[in-house]
């Protein structure tokens, strides 16, 4: 405890003040954060519409985080690990690789559809969230070499490259992501990762 008199920690001074919210009140608003930034993006978004949005104080939102940057980063991190966990739980359930796939990939595109172009936007222009995307791409890109993996000693798929493979749905995770994928094809994120998955499913059975 400081002694009467002292000067204030510039420290103190800078930091929000912090109100101690539940561990449920806190999940809900970081879920509505999370959709207001994956529908508007976060750059356009100030720590006055949210706390109006969501009809708490300062001091409850920075029970979440203690900075706009950094309810950004929770979001983000949030939204690519809940959807992570979310793809696995599916593909867990699934003993057939051939389908394994096409699960894995369909999860892909159901959670980024929840994306808009403005999240994109602000996400790959602002350092710490583009590298948890890039994270996130290169992991997906490892579990989907995993999967074919797993097809060819199952005996589902041919022996091949599945780095090229997967490398390959890492650009176009982020084709699709970016919107230029879609723009040129025409086609949805949910089409454009059901054609990927015919694509690689084709090309990896076995030819008896």
């Amino acid at each position: 405890m400081a002694r009467a008199g002292a000067t204030p920690n510039r420290s103190t001074l800078n930091t929000p003040r912090r109100r101690r919210v539940d561990t449920a009140r806190r999940d809900e608003l970081l879920a509505r954060i999370e959709d207001i930034f994956l529908a508007e993006g976060f750059t356009s978004v100030s720590v006055d519409d949210l706390t109006q949005r969501l009809r708490c104080s300062k001091a409850t939102l920075y029970s979440v985080a203690s900075t706009k940057e950094q309810l950004v980063i929770a979001a983000t991190k949030h939204f690519f690990g809940a959807a992570a966990q979310q793809i696995e739980d599916a593909v867990a359930g699934e003993p057939d690789s051939r389908n394994r796939i096409t699960l894995y990939l369909g999860g892909v595109a159901a959670a980024m559809r929840r994306n808009s172009r403005a999240f994109y936007d602000d996400m790959v222009s602002y350092q710490p969230t583009a590298e948890i995307y890039a994270r996130n791409t290169a992991q997906a890109a490892r579990r989907v070499q995993e999967l074919i993996d797993e097809g060819v000693r199952a005996g589902h798929f041919r022996a091949t490259d599945g780095r090229f493979a997967a490398e390959l749905v890492a650009l176009a995770i982020d084709a699709v992501q970016s919107g230029v994928l879609l723009e040129k094809t025409g086609l949805s994120a949910a089409d454009a990762f059901a054609e990927l998955g015919d694509l690689l499913l084709h090309g990896l059975l076995r030819q008896d």
